[in-house]
């Protein structure tokens, strides 16, 4: 079977992979797109690229009719999905068959059973996998789920049956978080994949997640390609993934590469999987299927540096009906850090803007969704770029990879670059004691203040401003005056974090900076990116007038959004009575869900209802302590 021409039905750094491989190829490659990412970096470095719908998911990326419809018009002989999205669409993966067009996964049987988490643990279980202790609540209300909760004893995971991501995932450590975990589970899983199914689960203690990727042909050969260790990971989303996994004993490391083949044949597996394990820190021999990815994993890049295999050039040739070799040898050490356009220092909070200036390190593998000059919206997931050294042996990959975190500059958004330098700079990384929480308990994290050089480096660049007019003309110009100094005063900003900052006169070299449409100076320098906005001498004794006035007035009446996005849920009615710290609205931006709480007791007024857009800093509701009495 012959394909010449690949519609890549996803977006950002991995639409850009795939069109890597599909050019090495001299295959064609077709590129769909969104509203929002009309001029993304993927649409033009497709051979074809066609518009799908608007900018929210569902209207584009998630809309199979839409993606069919490009494949006919396009003239694809086969649909890759990248991961994400509709990688895991059952109705993909049909529309595809019944259209004769090549879909770039498993089939419908595999995709069935592993799509639905409940179901894959029945499933594998009756195959020898180990699972953890738990039920399906499917079909239970809640006194049901209530009672076999407590049989199975606390704490319990909860998260949806369909999707993946850890969107979703509560953990529950007393019956009385029962339904607030449930409320919450249901409402993320119900918005990211259509359906509120729920499994829930013992949780162990201190877990590694280590993933096995498999690989599986239509002549009936699976095969793994070693593990990865995913264990760094925050909210269930993964940060940092290497490959092999850190300190596993030959035997643990048989059991699941055996358990993951095992798995995968029992559902005659074909192309592309992973099949993902919890291991017991402080026992390693206790091993637990989780669930298993039927498509390609954002940290596969990983697995090909200590393979030398391309994965997608693989996927295609299984696709096109090729027969798998023998895996070859796992060779050194691979390390991947996921950039996320998000601020560490504000809770993770994702990030949104225009990049004013993206210069990747050019001696490691750096697959990015963004260039200069790209827009970073709320409509998508936050990932912007993954960095990926190699090393011979872990310490120098994990070494390789902190010097190409700071050289690689992001100005525009902001990022966790600085704090992915102090991940694997922990000792507990470098020696490999790893679990799942070790990341909570490094915050909160406070981002380091600029340097001297990086003040310098932005007076350089920040804009003159305007010209004062005669009535302000004492207050703004430098200079010589009568009993004053000749020399000017010092150029003062303020940065995100409202901290006060003074510029030296030293001059700044190899510095990079850039100025947004406000006139804030963006600058890097050793992995941390810093925004500057500049200060007058008028705007500095407003300031310090405002912060008397502030020190003597009630707490700040509103909350505000913390980011911009969409009010997904309303905790409170208009005129209840709250409490300090009660949960008011819920924002959900980049598939990530955020509370607004109240700033104190008091009477609660909402200024927003559920399903409007807001802007970061705004006021979603005032909480008046006057009417507390």
């Amino acid at each position: 079977m012959t394909i010449d021409t690949v519609l890549v039905a996803n977006r950002g750094e991995i639409a850009r992979r795939i069109i890597r491989t599909l050019r090495e190829l001299g295959m064609r490659s077709v590129a769909v797109y969104s509203d929002a990412d009309a001029h993304a970096p993927h649409v033009q470095e497709a051979d074809q690229a066609v518009h799908i719908g608007g900018s929210a998911a569902s209207d584009s990326y998630l809309n199979v009719a839409a993606i069919m419809a490009a494949a006919a018009a396009s003239g694809a002989q086969a649909i890759h999905p990248g991961y994400g999205f509709l990688s895991e669409s059952v109705q993909l993966a049909r529309a595809c068959a019944a259209a004769g067009v090549i879909f770039v996964g498993p089939g419908e049987r595999a995709l069935e059973i592993m799509g639905d988490k409940a179901t894959a643990r029945d499933h594998v279980a009756l195959h020898g996998v180990p699972v953890v202790p738990g039920f399906t609540a499917a079909g239970m209300d809640e006194d049901e789920i209530r009672a076999r909760a407590d049989e199975v004893g606390y704490p319990l995971l909860v998260k949806p049956s369909a999707g993946g991501g850890g969107k979703g995932m509560e953990i529950v450590r007393s019956g009385d978080e029962l339904a607030g975990a449930l409320a919450t589970a249901r409402r993320v899983a119900t918005a990211a994949f259509g359906d509120d199914a729920m499994v829930l689960e013992r949780l162990v203690q201190r877990p590694r997640h280590i993933e096995v990727q498999v690989f599986g042909d239509t002549h009936g050969t699976v095969i793994a390609l070693g593990e990865r260790e995913c264990t760094l990971q925050r909210r269930h989303q993964k940060v940092i993934e290497e490959a092999p996994a850190a300190t596993l004993p030959h035997a643990v490391r048989r059991r699941l590469l055996d358990a993951a083949v095992a798995a995968a044949t029992s559902v005659e597996y074909v192309g592309a999987g992973t099949v993902e394990f919890l291991v017991e820190a402080d026992a390693v021999d206790d091993v637990f299927f989780i669930e298993m990815n039927t498509r390609l994993q954002v940290e596969h890049p990983v697995t090909e540096e200590v393979t030398g295999l391309d994965l997608v050039a693989l996927q295609l040739h299984i696709a096109a009906g090729g027969a798998i070799e023998a895996p070859p040898a796992v060779r050194g050490h691979a390390v991947e850090a996921r950039v996320y356009a998000e601020s560490p220092e504000r809770g993770f909070l994702p990030s949104t803007g225009r990049v004013l200036l993206f210069d990747p390190p050019r001696d490691v593998r750096v697959d990015a969704a963004i260039e200069t000059g790209s827009e970073i919206s709320g409509f998508y997931d936050p990932m912007i770029a993954k960095v990926i050294a190699y090393g011979a042996d872990r310490l120098t990959a994990l070494r390789r990879l902190d010097a190409a975190l700071a050289r690689t500059v992001v100005l525009g958004v902001e990022t966790n670059i600085a704090f992915l330098r102090a991940l694997i700079r922990d000792d507990r990384v470098r020696r490999g004691d790893l679990d799942t929480g070790l990341i909570e308990t490094m915050l909160p994290f406070t981002a380091p203040q600029p340097t001297p050089a990086m003040l310098a480096a932005a007076a350089q660049a920040a804009p003159l401003g305007r010209r004062p007019s005669a009535a302000d003309i004492w207050h703004e110009l430098p200079g010589w005056r009568i009993g004053g100094s000749a020399a000017p005063p010092p150029i003062a900003f303020v940065t995100d974090d409202d901290t006060i900052v003074e510029a030296p006169t030293a001059y700044a070299h190899g510095i990079p900076t850039a100025v947004d449409d406000d006139g804030a100076v963006w600058v890097f320098a050793d992995g941390m990116t810093t925004r500057l906005r500049p200060l007058s001498r008028r705007e500095r004794m407003r300031r310090r007038l405002a912060e008397r006035e502030r020190a003597s007035a009630p707490s700040r009446p509103e909350g505000r959004a913390p980011m911009p996005g969409s009010i997904v849920a309303v905790h409170v009615a208009d005129g209840d009575m709250v409490r300090a710290g009660d949960p008011l609205v819920s924002i959900e931006a980049m598939k990530m869900e955020h509370p607004v709480l109240a700033p104190h007791d008091g009477t609660v007024h909402l200024l927003v209802a559920l399903g409007d857009q807001v802007r970061r800093d705004q006021p979603v509701a005032r909480v008046s302590e006057q009417e507390t009495a």
